[in-house]
Parts: structure tokens; C-alpha cells; sequence
């Protein structure tokens, strides 16, 4: 599913028009980047928690040319799926 496809649900599910959906995602999508970037987690009891961690910095070997390279340490995000959304898939 892509996100204009998310966009239709929610409106139908929610009886909103598509461009409010539009809003609604974006604004959501925002609130989780913004409390990773502040608070490191961002949790949706029965959903999920979303995390930032830190991912640490490693060797590495280019295939091409097999020239050695360092991989610079980064903040990655992660999910965790939460007990209701692992039950609704299975």
C-alpha cells in the first residue's frame, strides 16, 4: 500500500475528504520524526514503538574494487510491532 492508497482509506474510514486525509498523515508522519528526534521513541500502545538507534561505525569493502572503506557511525529508525497489529496480521 502507498501512501495515496493510505490517504484513501483514511478518508473513507474516517469520512474526511482525501485532502484532510493528505493532512492528517502528513501531520502525523511528522509528529513521529519530531519526537525521534527529540525524544529518541515513539510508542503506540498495541501498535508499535518507533525508535532511533544508533547504528555504529564499521569497515567495510566496496565489491566493485574490493578497496577497503570506513562506514561512518549514523541514527537509524526502527519498529517494533506492537502485540494487537503482530495479532492482526497472523
Amino acid at each position: 500500500m502507498g501512501k495515496q492508497e493510505l490517504v484513501e482509506f483514511i478518508a473513507a474510514k474516517a469520512g474526511l475528504t482525501k485532502a484532510d486525509a493528505t493532512r492528517a498523515l502528513d501531520a502525523a508522519l511528522e509528529g513521529i520524526t519530531a519526537g525521534l528526534k527529540k525524544e529518541g521513541k515513539v510508542a503506540l500502545v498495541g501498535f508499535g514503538t518507533f525508535s532511533a538507534k544508533e547504528r555504529a561505525g564499521r569497515e567495510g569493502i566496496n565489491p566493485l574494487t574490493k578497496e577497503k572503506l570506513t562506514i561512518p557511525a549514523k541514527t537509524v529508525a526502527s519498529f517494533k510491532a506492537g502485540s494487537k497489529l503482530k495479532a492482526a496480521i497472523n
